[in-house]
Order: structure tokens, then sequence, then C-alpha cells
């Protein structure tokens, strides 16, 4: 009888879908804009979430985030894309944490250490582009490792 019982756990474990997609997030929702996120990291993802979806057309909106670091930070680079219809349009790249410059507060965090960010954003654009397109967003340590990967997809269909 328990051999039986263990063939059956092992065939199920072995059947189970082992997917290596993290699940789509929905940030925010409402009639005129949707915003939703998925990691593009196949090793983890993390917490993002906007207090209240319509104070995002002003500009200046709260904001949390976490997540649990795989890698350490003495450098942190930022790739963004702008990608409509599968094509990246707009491509922007800026480092955030430099030796002697460190921009954001998680500059020198170690690996296993805990992130989290809660607080205003301010976006520097007049205003968010019309229509739907996804925004990436890589985020990599001195070693060019990935510390953090998301793909945010924006359908935006408000009147300015």
């Amino acid at each position: 009888m328990k051999a039986s019982n263990v063939l059956k756990l092992i065939l199920v474990l072995l059947c189970i879908n082992v997917s290596t997609e993290w699940p789509t997030h929905t940030v925010c929702k409402e009639s005129n804009l949707e915003i939703y996120y998925k990691s593009c990291d196949p090793q983890q993802d993390f917490a993002f979430s906007i207090d209240q979806c319509p104070d995002i057309p002003s500009h200046t909106f709260n904001i949390r985030a976490a997540m649990i670091l795989r890698h350490s930070i003495k450098q942190l680079h930022a790739n963004i894309k702008l990608i409509i219809n599968g094509k990246t349009v707009l491509s922007y790249s800026e480092s955030l944490c430099e030796p002697d410059d460190p921009k954001i507060i998680f500059c020198g965090k170690k690996k296993g250490e805990h992130i989290y960010y809660e607080g205003p954003v301010t976006l520097g654009i007049k205003e968010i582009p019309q229509g739907e397109y996804t925004i990436s967003a890589v985020l990599t340590n001195e070693d060019g490792i990935t510390v953090a990967c998301a793909d945010f997809n924006v359908k935006n269909y408000l009147d300015y």
C-alpha cells in the first residue's frame, strides 16, 4: 500500500506543469486607464502597487514596491524601453547607483536583504501617451546580473 502511494506522489510531482512565467499583476484598472505588470525574471517576482489610479495623470503619485535581493547592489543601472506593436521606439538608460553618486536608497544593499519603497514618484513627462504599449524595465548590477525586471502593459484612453 505504501509503495503505491509513493508511486502516485512521484507521478503527481512529475506531471505538475512547471511554469517559467510569473502571473500578470494588476496595478491599475479604471475605465480609461489600465496598467498591468509581469516580472520578466524567471527566478523572482516582486510586489508593486499604486495608491490611487486616478492620481497617475497628475504626474506625481504614491507607489509601494518590495522584493528580496538575489544579488548585491554596489552599482545599479536601469534600462527602460517603450515598445509599441512589438518594436522598441524609445530607449533610456541611467546609472542609479555609482560608487560616489548613490541616487536611490537601495545602493549598497546586500544579497538576501529586503528592499521596500513607499512614497511619491514623479513622472518626467507632460502626459502619459495614449494607446496600448509596453514599458520594459531592467535593473542590472555591476556584474551585469539582472536584479529586477518587469514588463508594464499600459492601456491609456484618457482625454487630456
